[in-house]
């Protein structure tokens, strides 16, 4: 069934709710993680200290991260790059090439990692396809580009049918 495939596993609040131990106790080795308005604003181009300090955790507790964003080289670049973090941009997602690159470089397996993201037609859909356990985080703005405006009306749709289904209980923005 359609909707399954956009059922994250993990619904929290921010990347800052993610608990890092429980991640560890799974054994978890990496984390996939998209960049917009998942780690920080869409529009913002820098890390905020708070998002340096996550990924400091992360890493020092022995889980690798890639950032893999559909957006371009350059916008992915410049936020990844001060922060020393592999990333992957013009991923394509949902489709499962950068997935796949991104676990391969991290020389971990897909149940060794999770895929946090905030969009359920991209992260969610396309970590769930390949079977990786997927972690949904409300978005960091209230305003999206263009297209992910689209994405934003169709997961609201998804979101109604889930919930409608008894196959969601926490409450969603819009």
């Amino acid at each position: 069934m359609f909707l399954e495939k956009l059922m994250p596993d993990q619904y929290v609040e921010s990347i800052h709710h993610i608990d890092i131990d429980a991640l560890r106790e799974r054994k978890i080795k990496a984390v996939i993680t998209d960049l917009d308005n998942t780690l920080v604003e869409w529009d913002r181009p820098c890390a905020t200290p708070e998002v340096e300090e996550w990924i400091k955790r992360l890493q020092e507790a022995g889980i690798q991260v890639t950032v893999v964003s559909n957006n371009n080289r350059d916008r992915v670049d410049k936020f990844c790059t001060p922060l020393g973090v592999r990333f992957i941009s013009a991923a394509r997602k949902p489709g499962n090439r950068a997935f796949l690159q991104a676990v391969a470089e991290m020389d971990v397996t897909i149940p060794e990692t999770v895929v946090v993201g905030d969009q359920l037609f991209t992260d969610v859909l396309g970590g769930k396809r390949l079977g990786f356990h997927t972690i949904l985080v409300v978005p960091v703005a209230q305003t999206d580009g263009f297209w992910t405006r689209f994405n934003r009306r169709m997961e609201r749709m998804a979101f109604y049918w889930m919930r409608k289904k008894g196959m969601i209980s926490w409450k969603t923005k819009g």
